[in-house]
């Protein structure tokens, strides 16, 4: 694995929190619409990386079936787990 890569995603993070940790209390803009706009841009650059690569666009039906039925297992066994641990724990 690639450790350098790991890095240029927690430099940044932590980055970010130490700057938000010191520049608490202080007036800074508003990051909410900056963020949106962000993602908006990686979601649309996602999308045509998407549509452009004919071989990624032939295989999203089962890349699709497949995330979805990771996803649903993932909200059953969420659900089937708050619901025992309620039950133990005796809340209502």
């Amino acid at each position: 694995m690639n450790y350098i890569f790991i890095l240029y995603l927690i430099i940044p993070l932590a980055l970010g929190i130490l700057f938000g940790y010191l520049l608490r209390g202080r007036r800074h803009p508003d990051l909410n619409k900056i963020t949106f706009v962000v993602i908006l841009l990686l979601i649309f650059s996602l999308g045509f990386t998407i549509g452009s690569n004919n071989e990624l666009l032939l295989s999203l039906p089962k890349v699709g079936l497949s995330a979805l039925g990771m996803a649903v297992s993932a909200i059953f066994f969420s659900i089937l787990f708050v619901v025992l641990a309620r039950r133990r724990l005796k809340i209502r």
